[in-house]
């Protein structure tokens, strides 16, 4: 089956949200959101312009996955956590280089960049963010 991640000109589309966390700011209420979207989805402008946001935040709430989909199953366990950014933008992403049982709420968190997938043998390697406990 094609994915869409499978798609060089998907992945490279993806490359400023993925790599650099960039989202959306609305020029007009001031929202943030990641990813970003061309309608701001809290006052519906359309003056939506792209920002790189905070690399840094803390966990919100969390949850460990031991049963994992297709293709995951070497991964478990892992764990998604909401994270709160430094300027208050909210998002889902996956801890790494944390055991599930030393993760807190509240825990500091920092975004890296990490391997996530790679499209058969000699395809596509994709990479993307995720937070890490906080190195100080």
């Amino acid at each position: 089956m094609w994915a869409y991640w499978q798609s060089v000109p998907a992945h490279w589309r993806e490359i400023p949200a993925r790599y650099r966390l960039e989202g959306g700011e609305c020029q007009d209420c001031g929202y943030r959101m990641i990813p970003r979207e061309d309608i701001c989805p809290k006052c519906g402008s359309r003056n939506v312009k792209p920002i790189n946001l905070p690399r840094k935040g803390n966990v919100v709430n969390y949850t460990v996955i031991w049963n994992a989909p297709r293709g995951y199953e070497y991964y478990t366990p892992y764990v998604i956590a909401i994270i709160e950014l430094e300027d208050g933008t909210r998002l889902t992403a996956q801890l790494t280089d944390v055991e599930p049982s030393d993760v807190k709420e509240g825990m500091e968190v920092e975004m890296v960049l990490r391997k996530t997938r790679v499209s058969g043998e000699s395809g596509l390697i994709a990479y993307s963010y995720k937070f890490r406990p906080l190195i100080k």
